[in-house]
């Protein structure tokens, strides 16, 4: 199994090549609702976090890919956008301060579950009041498992998402099925909340 980091590495190394940032089905999704200062958890190749910063936003957007972070530093650079790009082993990342949007997007199925529910934790924490979650994250019934180191990524219960968030106002909770290689299946969970002002 190749280590995810790697296998993400090479991708991104090849959609700069060929010039491939296109928001993907899920940023498009969240892109109406970042706004204010921007915590961008995984954010590979920053195109949702680029295009938000176009927007006004201020962001930070973290990787631990060193091609995709110094693709948004050179992009961030080139357009004089308030954005702060920051390579890092998210694993260990701890946020420490309040944003008005925190998105990760494909990102807590690649730790284990302890790791994956601390830090959607701390996402939720960390949210302002009046400030909005973007949260995705493949589920259980996923059968394709070729990025993962095998036994260390998580796969969500359906519905877990839509738990962590209660109490909040879900503004989105969307279930994504996309076919995988080999006849495998990618089953998403989408989750986009707003934490309550009180």
């Amino acid at each position: 199994m190749p280590d995810p980091i790697d296998f993400f590495e090479r991708q991104f190394e090849r959609q700069v090549r060929d010039a491939d940032f296109a928001l993907n089905p899920f940023e498009q999704l969240a892109l109406p609702h970042v706004r204010g200062s921007v915590l961008d958890l995984g954010c590979g190749l920053a195109n949702l976090s680029l295009e938000a910063a176009r927007r006004g936003c201020h962001v930070t957007a973290v990787d631990a890919s060193p091609a995709a972070v110094d693709h948004a530093r050179a992009v961030a650079l080139k357009e004089h956008l308030s954005f702060d790009a920051l390579q890092a082993d998210l694993g260990l990342f701890r946020i420490q301060q309040d944003y008005d949007t925190i998105a990760a997007i494909g990102l807590l199925m690649f730790f284990r579950k302890e790791t994956a529910l601390a830090l959607l934790r701390q996402i939720a924490q960390r949210v302002r009041p009046g400030g909005q979650a973007i949260v995705n994250v493949l589920i259980e019934g996923t059968t394709y498992l070729g990025m993962f180191k095998p036994d260390d990524y998580y796969l969500f219960g359906a519905g877990e998402l839509e738990q962590t968030f209660e109490g909040w106002n879900v503004i989105v909770a969307q279930r994504d099925s996309y076919p995988g290689p080999e006849g495998t299946c990618k089953e998403f969970s989408t989750v986009i909340a707003r934490k309550p002002r009180t």
